[in-house]
């Protein structure tokens, strides 16, 4: 059925909900990084070009899989998948938002985010969704590169190098997301099946996803007590997000005997979010260099 779109479909094709929780992660980046020697303009700009880059490669992963989009539930009802928009027009779309967010980050940034935003944008449109998310359970791990680029890309535009606290950054969203999505995808692996994607929890099953995610979530926790150890976040930081990493450890570990899978993958979901969010809120607040 083709109907009118509107304003809010163009809003929708950048999925605003991924967009929200990495436009914290890379503030929370930029911060650790400028330990509150903060300029605001360059700020505003970084966000601004991840944001814009961020945006491009959530349209075209939309464009790329439209058509499998109609066959789930979750997705049947996006601007693509119903028609109220055409392909070409969103590929404009899509080429416009990433070239201008590529030029903040080269002409207001610096080029070092703008090569890391470029390097996210491949990884998430041609590594992820137009090889991997089609032919092997790798998809969501691999994937999981492009999506820790924010924080990095937050972090070098203040201190212009990679160096251990932008490798503990990449590091800690590379590991937060393969368990966050597998909680999603453990409640929608029927409609993932549906569709024709070899999600770990299709190929492989629940119980064997609950066992994998259990690794990624204990590895958490090294990397929240090396920001510490470098001297990177204080100890208000380390305590809290410790007893917050704990405690999604604990329930991702009680998954395993869980009665209710879907109860227990949507807590965690919810975990998961709600986790990250504080970790980067922490983060802020309790960056090495604080001024009290």
């Amino acid at each position: 059925m083709n109907r009118a779109s509107s304003f809010r479909d163009w809003i929708q094709l950048t999925k605003p909900g991924i967009l929200r929780l990495n436009l914290i992660a890379a503030f929370g980046g930029y911060w650790l990084a400028s330990k509150w020697m903060v300029d605001w303009s360059l700020l505003l700009w970084t966000l601004l070009g991840t944001v814009l880059t961020m945006a491009s490669s959530c349209v075209f992963n939309n464009i790329w899989d439209y058509k499998l989009d109609r066959k789930m539930q979750r997705t049947k009802e996006r601007p693509l998948a119903t028609g109220r928009l055409k392909v070409r027009g969103v590929l404009v779309y899509g080429l416009v938002l990433g070239l201008a967010g590529e030029v903040v980050l080269f002409l207001k940034v610096n080029a070092l985010c703008a090569w890391l935003g470029l390097l996210g944008m491949f990884v998430y449109i041609v590594i992820y969704t137009m090889w991997l998310k089609r032919t092997s359970t790798w998809s969501t791990s691999v994937g999981g590169v492009s999506g820790a680029m924010p924080p990095v890309i937050g972090y070098c535009a203040s201190s212009n190098e990679i160096d251990a606290g932008a490798l503990l950054l990449f590091a800690f969203l590379f590991l937060w997301q393969p368990p966050h999505f597998w909680s999603l995808a453990i409640r929608r692996v029927e409609e993932y099946r549906a569709a024709g994607y070899p999600l770990l929890p299709v190929r492989k099953g629940i119980n064997r996803t609950k066992l994998q995610m259990i690794p990624y979530v204990a590895l958490l926790l090294p990397t929240v007590i090396l920001l510490n150890v470098y001297h990177y976040s204080g100890v208000v930081f380390l305590v809290v997000s410790l007893l917050a990493g704990i405690v999604w450890m604990w329930h991702t570990w009680l998954g395993k005997t869980a009665v209710n899978t879907d109860r227990w993958a949507k807590t965690n979901f919810l975990i998961s979010v709600n986790y990250l969010m504080l970790v980067f809120i922490m983060m802020i607040v309790d960056a090495a260099g604080r001024p009290f």
